[in-house]
């Protein structure tokens, strides 16, 4: 199944007849901006919670979650795992912007489950330096999702750690299977 309205793209990237992918966006936006009307919301969720998830193309988090435009921060990065960053944004979520409660969502065929620590040093190899992050690959998805509740439950920086609750997204099937924590 292809989505995007099934674009059809040359070998650079750009969309036929239409210039680049970002070109396509800007227009997209240009014709949203046209019918917007300010919902004369502030940056304050109106649920007080945070989502932490993959980056991943295939989850809609707000369709999947049934959530609207106010409801939640959306907190994502390549598998969902609760980095330095993630901790970074759920404390000013929490403390600057009122929300308590945390779902982490991981999902199934995830590409950190095909990956390991050695893609760092396979980009060390290719542009000569290090990066300074660390792949956070997993094997097991379940387990991957208690230690990310356990990094924010643990964290000293978030004051609501009583709410975290941790899922697997099924891509085939749209269903969150909850994990315990341990």
């Amino acid at each position: 199944m292809s989505t995007s309205r099934s674009l059809s793209s040359s070998p650079n990237g750009a969309i036929s007849g239409q210039g680049t992918v970002t070109d396509r966006l800007v227009e997209a936006n240009q014709a949203y901006a046209a019918d917007f009307v300010d919902p004369g919301m502030d940056a304050r969720p109106v649920l007080k919670v945070a989502v932490v998830a993959c980056m991943d193309a295939r989850l809609d988090l707000h369709d999947a979650l049934g959530l609207e435009l106010g409801d939640c921060h959306t907190i994502r990065n390549a598998g969902g795992v609760v980095t330095d960053d993630v901790i970074r944004s759920l404390t000013i979520s929490q403390r600057a912007l009122g929300t308590r409660s945390v779902v982490l969502i991981h999902h199934t065929g995830c590409g950190l489950l095909t990956l390991t620590e050695d893609f760092r040093h396979e980009l060390e190899d290719e542009v000569g330096q290090r990066p300074s992050w660390a792949v956070e690959a997993f094997r097991d998805v379940d387990q991957d999702v208690r230690q990310s509740m356990q990094r924010v439950r643990t964290s000293p920086f978030l004051l609501h750690t009583d709410d975290v609750r941790g899922f697997v997204f099924d891509v085939k099937t749209g269903l969150l299977h909850e994990i315990d924590a341990a």
